[in-house]
C-alpha cells in the first residue's frame, strides 16, 4: 500500500494544523504508520483567520522535509496550498503556480468550496483560477450546505470544463454530521469523487487516508475503485496533472436515488 493524500495541514505554526514541528512530525509518523508515503501540504490561503504570505510555503516545505529526512520519516512532501473561496476570485498567476501541482500545461490547484453552500462568488473564483491557466480540485465539496439539493448542479458545469472532486476521509468518518457523509458517500457510490484525501491537521484532527479505501468500500465502490481513489488517481494528478478547460466526461448520476443506501 502506498498511499498519496492530496490535502493534508501538516506545516507548523501556520494555520489550525500543528502548533510547532514537534507535532508536525508527530502527525507525519502517523501517516506513514497508516501507507501514505507522499503528500501535498495545503496550509490555508487566503483565510481570513490566518495571515500566510503563500511565498513562503515552498521554503516552509522545504524545511519541514529536511527534519522529515533527519527524523528518518519516509513522507515526501510537496508544497501546496488550500484556496479559500474569497481569495479564489483575486489570486494571480504567479501566486497559483507557487502552490500548483502538475507538470506544465497541465497545472492544477486546491480550491475550497464555501461551507455555506456553492454559490456566484465560489464559481467566478474557479473562473478566475482557469483564465490563468490552472485546473482545479474541488476541496471536500460534500461540505458545502445543500450541495446534493442544488451544489452539484450549480457545480456541473465545472466538471464538465474538467473540474474533478476530492471527497475527505472525515466527511466519510461523519465527522461533519450527516449531510456531508451522505453527500460524500454518493460522490464515492457514482464515480463523482475522483480522490479520497484526509483533510488532516493533527492533534484533534489526527485521522489520516488510511481508512479511505475501506470507507470507499463501504459506499460500494469497488475494490478496484477504491484504490484508483487513494493511490493511483492522487498519482496520476501530481505526475501528470489537469489541463486546464480540457473537456471531459462525467458520470451523469447527480442526486441520489431515493432508495439508494446511504
Amino acid at each position: 500500500m502506498s498511499l498519496i493524500d492530496l490535502h493534508l495541514h501538516l506545516l507548523p505554526g501556520v494555520d489550525d494544523g500543528p502548533p510547532d514541528e514537534a507535532a508536525s512530525l508527530t502527525h507525519a509518523r502517523r501517516l506513514t504508520a497508516a501507507g501514505v508515503r507522499e503528500a501535498t501540504v495545503t496550509p490555508h490561503v487566503g483565510h481570513p483567520a490566518f495571515a500566510l504570505d503563500v511565498a513562503t510555503i515552498p521554503e516552509r516545505t522545504a524545511t519541514l522535509q529536511a527534519t522529515l529526512d533527519r527524523e528518518r520519516i519516509a513522507l515526501r512532501l510537496h508544497a501546496g496550498g488550500e484556496i479559500h473561496p474569497q481569495a479564489a476570485p483575486r489570486l494571480g498567476a504567479a501566486e497559483l503556480d507557487l502552490i500548483a501541482h502538475g507538470p506544465r500545461g497541465a497545472r492544477w490547484v486546491l480550491l475550497e468550496v464555501p461551507f455555506a453552500g456553492i454559490d456566484p462568488s465560489f464559481l467566478a473564483g474557479c473562473a478566475n483560477v482557469r483564465s490563468h491557466g490552472f485546473g482545479i480540485v474541488v476541496a471536500h465539496p460534500e461540505r458545502a450546505a445543500g450541495f446534493l439539493d442544488a451544489g452539484l448542479d450549480a457545480l456541473w458545469p465545472e466538471l464538465v470544463r474538467g473540474a474533478v472532486l476530492q471527497v475527505s476521509v472525515c466527511s466519510l468518518l461523519g465527522h461533519h454530521g450527516e449531510e456531508a457523509r451522505t453527500a460524500g458517500e454518493h460522490l464515492v457510490r457514482t464515480g463523482l469523487a475522483y480522490i479520497l484525501a484526509s483533510d488532516g491537521h493533527g492533534g484533534r484532527r489526527s485521522h489520516t487516508l488510511g481508512p479511505g479505501a475501506d470507507l470507499a468500500r463501504r459506499a460500494c465502490a469497488s475494490a478496484v475503485r477504491a484504490r484508483q481513489l487513494t493511490e493511483a488517481n492522487p498519482a496520476f494528478l501530481l505526475r501528470t496533472g489537469l489541463p486546464a478547460g480540457a473537456p471531459r466526461g462525467v458520470p451523469s448520476a447527480r442526486r441520489p436515488a431515493a432508495a439508494a443506501p446511504s
